[in-house]
């Protein structure tokens, strides 16, 4: 049995990297698994591929695109959203591409509760049709959500080392339109900035934009402005900072509740694999 972990977000969003680093924990282990990422249509496997190797010590066990999982695999998705984003735009993958997914998303599948798509799930499901589904879910993040206690965690251990060359003093994240659109109302007062985003229009071109992937990330800031006003699950830089020691402004509404405001307060631990394994033994 291979443990398949399915990605289909773009190439800095979290949850490839907690796909990545979950991958490489359970092999530690002895488990044997491998991430496959489904490429959005916008990116290339070198893009992911960079993505990686610039944060990491090590690059193994990726696939790209195309695989056809054995009877006995389980797959893993570390959201609800990489199977429901990848129903909603399944006409723009390849031929391959779709055959992976319907294969991957139609067995035995291990789910990582988010509320981002509550209509658009169901539907996403009922259209892959999973033998079985045993869902985790981070109980802090979601008091009422379904499954096992699950709490997405980074592994440091296997982050390359970065170099303090430090190019302006403020990071902010603009990876999709709603994240740049809130970076836009705070920008004027952080004028030695720069905003991790993509090559998209909605960018404007006034601003220090620092095109992902980037080499060396953490290294060439010193504080994260954290604006989001949106929904955010497991805000992985709030947790990089802290572990950094990097510098770090919490500039939200205090009643959000959501990973965000966990996130900031949650310690450093290390990745538990225990949910995920008592999962498995579900699916046996």
């Amino acid at each position: 049995m291979t443990v398949n972990i399915i990605c289909t977000s773009k190439p800095i969003d979290g949850l490839l990297y907690y796909s990545y680093e979950y991958c490489c924990l359970l092999n530690s282990l002895g488990i044997s698994a491998r991430l496959i990422i489904v490429c959005h249509r916008r990116y290339t496997p070198a893009t992911y591929r960079a993505a990686i190797i610039n944060k990491y010590t090590v690059f193994d066990n990726v696939v790209f695109d195309q695989y056809h999982p054995a009877e006995d695999d389980v797959t893993l998705v570390m959201g609800r959203s990489m199977i429901t984003l990848s129903w909603q735009s399944f006409k723009d993958y390849t031929v391959i591409q779709q055959a992976t997914l319907r294969s991957v998303f139609g067995s035995r599948v291990i789910s990582v509760y988010s509320e981002n798509h509550p209509e658009g799930y169901p539907r996403a499901l009922a259209f892959y049709g999973p033998e079985h589904i045993v869902d985790l879910c981070d109980r802090e993040v979601y008091p009422e959500g379904q499954g096992l206690h699950f709490e997405k965690t980074i592994n440091f251990d296997i982050y390359k080392p970065h170099v303090d060359h430090v190019q302006f003093k403020y990071l902010f994240q603009g990876s999709n339109a709603e994240y740049y659109a809130t970076a836009e109302k705070f920008i004027d007062q952080y004028p030695d900035h720069g905003i991790l985003t993509y090559r998209e229009k909605y960018v404007n071109i006034n601003y220090n934009n620092i095109f992902a992937p980037i080499e060396n990330l953490l290294g060439i800031f010193d504080t994260y402005v954290y604006v989001k006003e949106t929904f955010d699950p497991a805000p992985r830089i709030v947790q990089e900072c802290k572990y950094f020691n990097k510098g770090l402004i919490y500039l939200r509404d205090p009643a959000i509740h959501d990973g965000g405001s966990v996130y900031y307060t949650r310690d450093i631990t290390q990745p538990d694999a225990a949910p995920i394994l008592a999962a498995l033994e579900q699916l046996q």
